[in-house]
């Protein structure tokens, strides 16, 4: 598995903890009446109130920091895992320089975003 595989199970894996969805009582609505749903698309995964409600996300600084980040999913923050996120990410040449760190994080948002999360603006700047 990916690192960055690793890196979204970990938060989209909490989405279902965060808000459980309360069942529906089965005489509520007839079996005849009941809708069906226009679409089978999933909501978007809030990145940061999943990450926000990890334990241990106040005490580090995951909103700016890959290290960070990456230690709060529980994942191992090594240079080489690093260096292998960035890869998988399209970044042949990351040094492990605090630009490249920088970078990094703000690719994994990208990711996450694109993958169907909902990350805010200013972790995507």
């Amino acid at each position: 598995m990916s690192i960055f595989s690793k890196i979204k199970d970990a938060i989209f894996g909490h989405k279902a903890e965060a808000a459980p969805a309360p069942a529906p009582e089965a005489s509520a609505i007839p079996m005849e009446a009941a809708p069906q749903p226009a679409s089978t698309m999933a909501e978007p995964v809030d990145i940061a109130a999943n990450l926000g409600a990890m334990p241990g996300s106040d005490g580090l600084n995951w909103r700016t920091s890959i290290v960070d980040l990456m230690k709060l999913v529980g994942i191992d923050a090594s240079y080489e895992n690093r260096k292998d996120l960035a890869h998988e990410l399209g970044n042949a040449d990351y040094s492990g320089s605090a630009e490249d760190n920088i970078t990094l994080h703000k690719q994994v948002m990208k990711a996450l975003a694109d993958n169907g999360g909902k990350v805010p603006a200013e972790l995507l700047d």
